[in-house]
Parts: C-alpha cells; sequence; structure tokens
C-alpha cells in the first residue's frame, strides 16, 4: 500500500517513438501490467512497454502536473 508517495513514470516504445507519462503508488506492479498487456488502453494499443524515467514524489497533482 502507499505511505503517501507516489511515482511518476515515463515509458516508451522505442527510441523517438511513443510516450506515455503516468502516475502510480506501486510503480513495480504498474510497470509490470504495462509490459505484459494486463490492462487495455493506450500502452498495450501503441506497444508503450519500456520504463525510461521514475521519480519518487508525495506530491500527486502538482508533480503530475509539472511533468
Amino acid at each position: 500500500m502507499s505511505n503517501g508517495q507516489y511515482y511518476v513514470y515515463l515509458l516508451a516504445s522505442k527510441r523517438n517513438g511513443t510516450l506515455y507519462i503516468g502516475v502510480t503508488s506501486e510503480l513495480i506492479k504498474r510497470v509490470y501490467e504495462h509490459k505484459n498487456n494486463l490492462v487495455e488502453g493506450f500502452t498495450q494499443k501503441y506497444k508503450v512497454h519500456n520504463l525510461v524515467y521514475y521519480e519518487t514524489t508525495d506530491e500527486i497533482i502538482n508533480r503530475s502536473i509539472i511533468v
């Protein structure tokens, strides 16, 4: 469970490819879901599965707007 800490993360389909920005409290679980197409949506449709960046934050709304 979350202890008030969140992750803002960036996935890419390939070099210079499609990007996806997400926010989660469980980064490992969420990246696993993206890589294994466990949730239908944008990342599954465009094959955006490579984690290229993440950072932690406790300011979920403000930080996700900045990114």
